[in-house]
C-alpha cells in the first residue's frame, strides 16, 4: 500500500491513499491565476483537486472569450488528448474529482455511481448552529426560483445525507458530510434546511453575506471506492479560502481522522 502524505511529504492534515498500481503524485497547473493538482493517477482515471470557483464545463463569457472547464484543462495540462467525467462538482466546489482516462473506465464509474458504491465526503463552514448537531438530512428536492431548490419533508425520491459537525469558535461550524445520492445542490440545500447555510454560497446563504467572503466554504474532502479488487482511499484537505485555513479546523480533521472511520463507527 501507498500513502499519500509520504509520497507527498508532511502535511498538517489527514491524506491517504493506498492502491497497488497506481501512482500518487501532487502536479499544479495553472491558468489565468487559477490553480489544478493531479493528485493521484491510474491507467484507468486520475484524480485532481478542483479550485473553488472553477466551471465544469468550458464557458463563453459576456465579451465572447472562451474560457476551458475542469475537464479539459485537466486533460490539456496532465498529457491526455480526452478525459471523461464521471461526476461533477459545482463552480464554488473545491476538491478531488475523478476523471475516467478511457471510455470503458467511464462506463464502470457510471455503473459504481448509479449502484451508490463511490463513497463521497465533503467539508463544508456554516456561521450558523444547526437544528442538530449530527445525523441525517433527507427529503424530496424540488425546483424553487432561478435555478435554487429547496428541500420537502415527502420522501417519495428523497435526497440523503450524513453529517457530523463540530464547532471551531463561536459563529463557525465545520461540517464533516456524506452524502448517500447525487442530487443537483444536494448539500447546499441540506445545509440550509438546517438554518446553517454554507458560508459564502451567493444560491443559498442570504447574498449580501455570501458576497463578504473570499469563496463558498464546500470542499470534496474525501473519495473510497473499490477498483477492480483495490480499495482507493483518498483525502485532500481546502488549499483555498481563509476561513479553510485555520489551525483549529486542522487540529480537528486530524482528530476525526479518515473520514470513512468517522461515519463507520457511528454505525453508517
Amino acid at each position: 500500500m501507498l500513502s499519500l502524505s509520504k509520497a507527498l511529504g508532511s502535511a498538517p492534515f489527514f491524506m491517504g491513499a493506498y492502491l497497488s498500481g497506481g501512482k500518487a503524485c501532487k502536479i499544479s497547473a495553472r491558468k489565468k491565476g487559477e490553480w489544478m493538482q493531479l493528485i493521484y493517477q491510474h491507467a484507468d482515471f486520475i484524480v485532481v483537486n478542483k479550485p473553488a470557483g472553477m466551471s465544469f464545463h468550458g464557458q463563453t463569457d459576456e465579451a465572447g472569450l472562451f474560457s476551458e472547464g475542469v475537464v479539459d484543462l485537466a486533460a490539456r495540462a496532465f498529457g491526455y488528448k480526452k478525459l471523461w467525467p464521471v461526476h461533477r462538482l459545482d463552480t464554488m466546489t473545491s476538491g478531488l474529482l475523478i476523471l475516467a482516462t478511457h471510455v470503458q473506465a467511464a462506463a464502470e464509474f457510471g455503473a459504481l455511481f448509479a449502484n451508490r458504491m463511490v463513497a463521497k465526503y465533503y467539508l463544508a463552514l456554516s456561521h450558523k448552529t444547526p437544528k442538530k448537531k449530527q445525523g441525517w438530512i433527507k427529503g424530496d428536492m424540488v425546483a424553487a426560483r432561478r435555478g435554487s431548490y429547496k428541500l420537502l419533508p415527502s420522501l417519495e425520491q428523497p435526497a440523503i445525507t450524513q453529517f457530523h459537525s463540530t464547532s471551531l469558535e463561536p459563529g463557525l461550524r465545520l461540517f464533516l458530510l456524506k452524502p448517500h445520492t447525487g442530487k443537483t445542490h444536494q448539500l447546499r440545500v441540506a445545509l440550509k434546511s438546517l438554518g446553517s447555510p454554507i458560508i459564502g454560497d451567493l444560491r443559498y446563504q442570504a447574498t449580501e453575506v455570501a458576497a463578504d467572503f473570499d469563496r463558498g466554504y464546500l470542499h470534496a474532502y474525501g473519495l473510497r471506492f473499490l477498483w477492480h479488487k483495490d480499495w482507493i482511499e483518498i483525502c485532500q484537505a481546502p488549499g483555498e479560502g481563509s476561513l479553510f485555513q485555520q489551525a483549529n479546523l486542522h487540529r480537528q480533521l486530524a482528530q476525526w481522522g479518515p473520514p470513512w472511520q468517522v461515519f463507520e463507527s457511528k454505525g453508517a
